[in-house]
């Protein structure tokens, strides 16, 4: 296991996906669900090389890396889309934006329950609240984007029985993945954090 961990350790170094679109807060305030009905989930192409970032945020708190052997797609019923829009609104809404600090010393630091962070931070907050009110981990992932201006953009991709759907900090509505203003770049595998797909 350690040697798997240094292993990707030392692969990611080189792919830290950047977030910078993260301050802006919600754009939209619609409730429920917005998209078609068809359900719809994203296709992973080949694995990558984890985010460096994410790779030291596991070592660091391993029990919000651990998989809990849950299901993979979540029964959406009113009581779980409910708990989706409170915990989408409730981070968007008391989570402060704000960019990581650049330099050549340090890159992206992933970080939960925090106050304030930038897209991943509203990510993983978002994850964790979930998984303390019984969602599987499987269910929950996080998946790297770019957003229309090209910003490095993360969120976390929710997989129902109604297709895979998006909680954003840009906005609150929550959308299927096709529906998103998002260009794909790879999301976490359902049943191990340390591995990562091509999108």
């Amino acid at each position: 296991m350690m040697k798997t961990f240094v292993t990707l350790l030392t692969l990611a170094f080189t792919a830290a996906n950047a977030c910078s679109a993260l301050a802006a807060g919600p754009a939209a305030f619609a409730r429920g669900l917005t998209s078609n009905s068809a359900v719809s989930y994203i296709s992973e192409k080949g694995t990558i090389i984890p985010p460096f970032a994410q790779v030291l945020f596991c070592a660091q708190n391993p029990a919000e890396c651990r998989d809990n052997n849950g299901l993979s797609v979540v029964a959406l019923t009113d009581k779980e889309m409910l708990q989706l829009e409170d915990v989408n609104n409730t981070v968007n809404r008391t989570m402060i934006g704000r960019n990581d600090p650049r330099n050549e010393l340090n890159g992206d630091v992933w970080n939960v329950n925090v106050r304030s962070g930038d897209c991943e931070d509203f990510a993983l907050t978002k994850r964790s609240r979930l998984m303390a009110m019984g969602w599987s981990s499987r269910a929950l992932r996080i998946a790297t984007a770019y957003t229309p201006s090209g910003d490095g953009h993360a969120v976390l991709v929710v997989r129902t029985d109604k297709g895979d759907l998006v909680l954003d900090n840009r906005k609150n509505s929550i959308k299927n993945w096709r529906d998103t203003d998002l260009r794909w770049d790879k999301i976490q595998s359902d049943t191990d954090p340390y591995v990562w797909y091509r999108l």
